[in-house]
This record gives structure tokens, C-alpha cells and sequence, in this order.
């Protein structure tokens, strides 16, 4: 029964973003739809994927996208055109996915190779191998570590796009322009901004919670990484970026984005010198398990200095635009329009 309400307000909330056209409702909307997925994955007993689905769907996709939305517009264009041959090709490609999983197994299914190979390979096993209770954490961390690797790098290519494409040089001028507008227009939030001074020592001290816990429970480096990232960016949007600017020095973020993916990497070079295979951390300690968990917290720690610092870079760098943007506009008032 569960599962059949959080299904059936999935699809009521899908529909509604397809039909609003003010953006900001579209944006709390899709955090409602994260919410409920991340819901729904806790109904499934998928606790680590929930959380992860908590933190990016619900959490810091919703502060990126009401910044982008301060730069486009609330409104959406009400003038454009029918995309018939878009809607086609996503009818054809859902057709073909559906069509593709009739070859799968039931859902829940005991015959399904899964639940005969793999799960209880990792149930069984993982302990005596890998020493921690989490059996998610060993094996995102230790028998898929090449593949988590993989990710951790794609994050981070990411965040050398976003530096790449939206980098904007700023002037001394600009930020004590920025600084004025912000300090006036963050005054108007006065109860808000005390009551998030009070929350942030907290929701840090949460994702540091999340960093070290993840291999006891549902957590670990990408979790925290955005849990600390969302705490700077609410710090950002609530007291200015100037302010923000004096805190968060950014060549650092950078630095720490880099230094995380090299932290990851050095530790499966560091198991080739002791003989062992790539992200084999039995070979890091006298004990194989004491060497797994060394192994662990340190890519863990990798990866979630690495998102957090691209999710930082990336804010920065969207709000950077939108600063260059008002400054702009303070220079050119002739090029205005009305809100």
C-alpha cells in the first residue's frame, strides 16, 4: 500500500511540473519529487541510495537551480514552439526501454541471477573480506573501488567544465558594488539568516557525522560531500557572496577538488608498490581487514573533498554570473526591464 501511494504521487507531482509555468514552483516541485523518491527507496530498504537521493535530489539541486532561476527568470516563455519530433523520440525510447525489460526478471523474483550469484556472494562473504557492517560501503568503496574512481573523476571533469565555460573575471569595483546590493538585500531576511547562523555548526558537524559513519551505516564520501557543500551554498545565498568570498577562498576549493581525486588515486598506486592490485587495500596493512578500512577511509575521504569542493565551485561559479550580470545592469539602468 505503500509503495502504491508513493508511486501515485511520483506520477501527480510529474505531471504538475509539466503543466507550471512559473519556474520557482517547477523547482520546489521536482525537491517534492526528490523527496518522495528518496521516500520510496526507504520503503525498498535502499537506505544509502534514499540518502543520496535526499542530500542531491531534494537538498543542493534545489539551491542550484533557484540561483539559476535569479539569472533566466521566474516566468517561462509562453511563446514557443511544438516539439512534436522531440516527444516522438521520447515515446519511441520509452517504448523501447519497457519492451526491453520484459526480458528481465519479476521484480522480487528468488530465480533472478542476482539473488543466486551476486547478493549472496557480498552478503556472506563481505565481513570476513572487508570487516564492515555496511555492506554498501564495501562494495561501492572496496569491490567496485575502480568504479567509484570512475565516478569521482567524472564529478570532478565536471567542475573543470563549469570553471572552463562560466569562469567569470571579477574587478575590485565589481564586488564593492555586489557588496552594497547584498548587504541591503539580505537585511530583509534578518530572521531567516539568525536562524541558519544557529543550524550550520550543526549540519556540518552532520556531514562530518556522515563522512566518518559511513561504514556503520547509510552514508559516506558522496552524502557528506554534498551535505557540506549545501551548508556553504545556503551560507552563500543568505549572506552574499562577498561575505561568502571572505570566507571560502576559491583557488583553495579548487585545490581541495584536485587534491581529493589525487587522494583516490594515490591509494591504488599505493597497493600496486606494496604488491598488490590496483585498490587492493589488503596489501596496506599486516592485517588484510585493517588494511581494508584504512583504504576505505581514505577514498572515502577523497571523494567527499571532491564533491563537496565541485558543488562549491560549480555555485560559485553560476552566482558569479548572475553578480556580473547585476553589476551590469547597475551600469546600463537604461537596459532594465520592470519585474
Amino acid at each position: 500500500m505503500i509503495n502504491i501511494v508513493l508511486l501515485t504521487l511520483l506520477v501527480v507531482v510529474a505531471f504538475a511540473i509539466i503543466g507550471m509555468k512559473d519556474l520557482f514552483a517547477v523547482v520546489m516541485l521536482a525537491s517534492i519529487y526528490g523527496l518522495l523518491s528518496a521516500s520510496f527507496f526507504v520503503a525498498m530498504d535502499a537506505v544509502d541510495v534514499a540518502f543520496t537521493e535526499a542530500a542531491v535530489g531534494a537538498g543542493i539541486s534545489t539551491l542550484l537551480m533557484l540561483v539559476v532561476i535569479s539569472m533566466t527568470g521566474r516566468r517561462e516563455n509562453k511563446t514557443r514552439h511544438k516539439p512534436y519530433s522531440a516527444l516522438l523520440i521520447v515515446v519511441i525510447t520509452g517504448s523501447l526501454l519497457l519492451y526491453g525489460t520484459l526480458d528481465m526478471p519479476y521484480f522480487g523474483s528468488v530465480a533472478a541471477p542476482i539473488h543466486n550469484h551476486v547478493a549472496p556472494r557480498y552478503i556472506n562473504d563481505s565481513m570476513q573480506e572487508i570487516g564492515i557492517p555496511n555492506i554498501v560501503t564495501s562494495v561501492l568503496a572496496s569491490y567496485r573501488a575502480f568504479d567509484t574512481f570512475g565516478e569521482v573523476v567524472v564529478i570532478f571533469t565536471a567542475g573543470i567544465g563549469v570553471l572552463a565555460l562560466l569562469s567569470v573575471v571579477r574587478r575590485p569595483e565589481d564586488s564593492d558594488k555586489t557588496a552594497s546590493a547584498n548587504d541591503s538585500m539580505h537585511e530583509q531576511h534578518l530572521v531567516v539568516r539568525i536562524v541558519t547562523k544557529m543550524l550550520l555548526p550543526f549540519i556540518l558537524l552532520f556531514a562530518l557525522y556522515v563522512q566518518f559513519h559511513g561504514d556503520y551505516g547509510p552514508g559516506g564520501g558522496f552524502q557528506a560531500g554534498v551535505i557540506f557543500a549545501a551548508a556553504i551554498i545556503l551560507y552563500a545565498m543568505l549572506f552574499g557572496l562577498s561575505t561568502a568570498r571572505k570566507v571560502i577562498n576559491q583557488a583553495f576549493i579548487q585545490l581541495i577538488a584536485a587534491t581529493g581525486v589525487l587522494l583516490y588515486g594515490c591509494v591504488g598506486i599505493a597497493s600496486i608498490l606494496n604488491g598488490g592490485n590496483f585498490f587492493d587495500y589488503n596489501v596496506l596493512s599486516n592485517e588484510p581487514v585493517a588494511g581494508q578500512h584504512l583504504g576505505i577511509i581514505l577514498i572515502e575521504w577523497g571523494v567527499g573533498c571532491t564533491v563537496a569542493s565541485v558543488m562549491i565551485i560549480i555555485f560559485f561559479n553560476f552566482a558569479g554570473r548572475r553578480e556580473k550580470q547585476h553589476n551590469n545592469d547597475h551600469a546600463h539602468p537604461k537596459n532594465q526591464e520592470p519585474i
